[in-house]
């Protein structure tokens, strides 16, 4: 295996499958047949025909249209068209966050091939023998990948907290961090994939983050989501990381991103060039 097949493994995803979704004028998703043609039930929220969907444009503004969404969503998850409604808005955009035009949950995020964000954050030790990555292992009652090996700190982006209060959020809650500690992560850019999922399609984005943390630092998790915490030689997780599936799918993707901007991983690798270009592919939005 090879870095490289572990950025392929991200990127299955294929739009050419799927029905554009529409919403306030804009490309916002990407739906499976069979689920667009389901949508035909509430044509009331949904128009649907030639091959796409559009959110009906006399739902009225942001909030109006997300909620009469949302309440199909509800009706799907109860039917087993959506597999889980988890109480999180996630932005519906062209584009940037910023440009959002309703909200969905984010358990229907892929149904619906919406843009999704996330934070991953790698937390390091710099040693005389080098650099160290603190790795954190998945609960095995996690829903997705569950006993995976993850980055130290890793979660969703939701509408309405910025990338700091989320990042501070999400290092308390994951690995028992202090504020103070987690505000000195320094964003060091993105990570895009599209990956084919069961439900439809996943086109992340992953804001990556760098944390060089003091030796005696110990994370802990608060809320049950990571089983353990390890602090691994970096030759090691890369090892893992090229030769095993032990990493959830798109933290492999954040780890070479690591390796590439320190050092770890040099231009003399055959797949470096599309190894670069790999990790950030474009999604299939205008914006």
């Amino acid at each position: 295996m090879s870095y490289l097949d572990r950025i392929r493994a991200c990127n299955d995803g294929d739009t050419r499958r799927h029905h554009a979704l529409f919403a306030a004028g804009h490309l916002v998703g990407w739906l499976q047949p069979g689920f667009a043609h389901a949508l035909r039930r509430w044509p009331g929220v949904f128009r649907v025909g030639g091959g796409a969907v559009w959110v009906r444009e006399d739902l009225g503004g942001f909030e109006s249209r997300s909620r009469a969404v949302d309440e199909v969503v509800r009706a799907c998850v109860e039917e087993g068209l959506v597999g889980h409604y988890l109480g999180e808005r996630y932005p519906v955009t062209p584009g940037r966050r910023e440009d959002a035009v309703m909200w969905l949950d984010r358990g229907a995020a892929a149904r619906f091939g919406i843009r999704a964000f996330g934070q991953h954050l790698n937390g390091f030790v710099r040693r005389d023998d080098g650099l160290w990555m603190w790795v954190a292992r998945r609960s095995d009652d996690r829903r997705h990948a569950p006993g995976k090996l993850d980055n130290l700190v890793a979660g969703g982006l939701p509408l309405g907290l910025s990338l700091q209060e989320n990042l501070v959020k999400e290092c308390a809650e994951e690995a028992g961090m202090a504020p103070a500690l987690a505000q000195r992560a320094v964003l060091t850019g993105m990570i895009s994939y599209l990956a084919a999922h069961p439900m439809g399609l996943k086109p992340d984005v992953m804001y990556c983050y760098d944390l060089e943390l003091p030796e005696d630092f110990a994370p802990r998790c608060t809320d049950g989501e990571v089983a353990a915490f390890e602090l691994m030689p970096m030759a090691e997780v890369l090892t893992r990381v090229r030769d095993t599936t032990d990493f959830k799918a798109n933290c492999n993707l954040v780890i070479i991103d690591f390796a590439v901007r320190h050092g770890l991983i040099t231009p003399d690798l055959p797949d470096y060039e599309a190894i670069l270009l790999g990790l950030r592919r474009r999604l299939p939005f205008p914006g």
